[in-house]
């Protein structure tokens, strides 16, 4: 018996090798798309990227095991898009083309 909740409770601590998070980013175009996933595939773990710019949404799967949503959210945010919470730096958001710069919510 002992042995049966050693084995569940350590099962239970693994993490998700395939875990699959839903990310707001804000951005605008094609552009934007490349260089969102381009950020997000740029952090280990990361196995899927996709961003759609209809709902501003990056559908990603990463091992939680080599990085975390938070992780992802930072690497895109560093590229200047605004991302699950974490707000770009504004000289990262200056940076990006014209047609690429998103209207942003106050902080």
């Amino acid at each position: 018996m002992l042995m049966l909740l050693i084995g569940i409770a350590a099962s239970a601590q693994q993490k998700n090798k395939n875990a699959k998070y839903d990310i707001a980013v804000s951005g605008n175009c094609d552009m934007c798309k490349k260089r969102i996933e381009k950020a997000a595939f740029a952090i280990p773990g990361v196995k899927s990227a996709q961003w759609h710019a209809d709902d501003q949404i990056l559908h990603v799967i990463l091992n939680e095991e080599k990085t975390s949503a938070e992780k992802v959210a930072a690497g895109i945010a560093k590229a200047g898009h605004d991302a699950g919470g974490i707000r770009a730096a504004d000289a990262d958001y200056n940076a990006l083309h014209g047609c690429c710069q998103y209207e942003r919510k106050a902080p």
